[in-house]
């Protein structure tokens, strides 16, 4: 099983692996700070711990030999520094996590394990970590998250004129790369010596990768300034339209191994590797029919009353009578009675678990049984069943996600180098 702590990861993955804080250390031992972030401090204790969690990492995803351990920290603590900023930015603004909140988190990344929250706790244990320690590091996270979704809620949209022209475009070229990245930063408004530096420092990166001196993963995680940087700069698979704008041409000219040359762009110099290449699948989607009756208990109509009503229903079709004649007559739910109750062609998920499940078990032409939902007493009888090709919904779909989701990449990457700017921060790692 994969470790817990990569399994919050993807219930967080706006924000990165979560890296657990270090648990309170014995009274005798003394546990210097490392770093400063305006009125908080980054232990040594948590930087150890969560630089052993980035190795464990890495060494289950097969890596090869890691950069020194100097270097592997100074990643870690820009990382732990970058978290911390924006936490207090959270907390400024107002941002909250309850326990509430903080509990449905853990047991939905419980049961991504197949696990209940106890199992969970003992999993946790097993790896060294204390439950508590785990539901910490967690709302922290969950408030990053938040502080981000708020960010691109006010600061992001994106309209069909755009999502037009985007997929009229090349960059909804069919297909999926798969792309690692190693960034050379420089500051906002390098000098001139500040830029040679930097072009000195990519172009030997990108020689010594070719030389075999270097894989591409380690030297992003020697050099690369990137929130990848420590999982080898990898950004995963993506659509050629959830490229990043300023390297969407240049990975159409690549093929799959290619380490592209260094690329200026607005925060440094890149080099992009084209990691592997595959072929785009068609969306097919499972779609029903149904038509439906609904009765709503009320204060004049008591719940036994209602599905008294419902039951006749029901036998007055199985009788003979006609369902949409009885439909337009009784039904309580105003969009569809007048339609004779026809739902119309829907996927799963669209009217709820209830009618899921109804979905799953009737034949075509078959009646269900009376079942109650938030709604009320349902009645529903399956009128079909098809596969529909939605590639076309889809893309536009996904257009307009990468739209957004491009504009709030560029956008909260400068917020966060905003804030980082304003806070006090004091590296004391050397």
């Amino acid at each position: 099983m994969k470790r817990l702590l990569l399994a919050a990861a993807f219930v967080l993955s706006a924000v990165g692996p979560v890296v657990l804080r270090a648990q309170a250390l014995p009274s005798d031992t003394l546990d210097k700070i490392v770093a400063v972030v305006d009125e908080d401090v980054i232990l040594q204790s948590e930087l150890d711990r969560a630089t052993d969690s980035i190795l464990k990492q890495y060494q289950s995803r097969g890596g090869g030999e890691l950069p020194p351990m100097d270097v592997v920290r100074k990643q870690v603590l820009e990382r732990l520094i970058n978290q911390r900023v924006q936490m207090s930015r959270a907390e400024q603004t107002g941002i909250v996590v309850s326990d509430t909140d903080l509990d449905a988190a853990v047991q939905r990344i419980a049961a991504q394990n197949s696990l209940d929250v106890a199992q969970l706790r003992q999993s946790l244990i097993r790896d060294g970590f204390s439950f508590e320690e785990f539901r910490n590091s967690l709302r922290e996270e969950l408030l990053i998250q938040r502080l981000r979704q708020r960010f691109v809620q006010s600061r992001v949209g994106v309209t069909d004129t755009e999502v037009d022209i985007f997929l009229s475009g090349d960059a909804m070229k069919a297909g999926e790369v798969r792309l690692s990245h190693i960034l050379v930063g420089m500051p906002e408004s390098p000098s001139p010596e500040q830029v040679e530096a930097a072009r000195a420092k990519i172009d030997k990166i990108r020689a010594d990768i070719v030389a075999g001196t270097l894989s591409f993963s380690d030297a992003a995680i020697r050099y690369s300034e990137t929130p990848q940087a420590l999982e080898g700069g990898d950004l995963g698979w993506r659509r050629y339209d959830q490229i990043p704008s300023a390297f969407t041409e240049l990975v159409a000219t690549m093929s799959k191994g290619d380490i592209s040359q260094p690329v200026r762009g607005p925060n440094g110099f890149h080099l992009i590797h084209l990691a592997d290449t595959r072929a785009e699948s068609v969306v097919m989607v499972k779609e029903f029919h149904a038509r439906h009756i609904v009765i709503k208990p009320s204060e004049l109509l008591s719940e036994d009353k209602a599905r008294e009503r419902i039951d006749a229903l029901r036998k007055r079709i199985v009788d003979g009578s006609s369902f949409e004649d009885l439909a337009r007559q009784y039904s309580e739910d105003k969009t569809t009675s007048n339609l004779g109750g026809d739902l119309g062609w829907f996927q799963g998920g669209e009217y709820g678990g209830a009618i899921d499940q109804q979905m799953a078990t009737l034949k075509d032409g078959e009646l269900s049984m009376p079942f109650r939902t938030d709604l009320g007493w349902h009645i529903v009888r399956r009128e079909g069943e098809r596969e529909v090709d939605r590639t076309k919904e889809t893309r536009r779909a996904q257009a307009r996600e990468t739209l957004v989701n491009r504009k709030a990449e560029e956008e909260y990457d400068k917020f966060v180098r905003e804030i980082r700017a304003e806070a006090y921060i004091e590296n004391r790692l050397g």
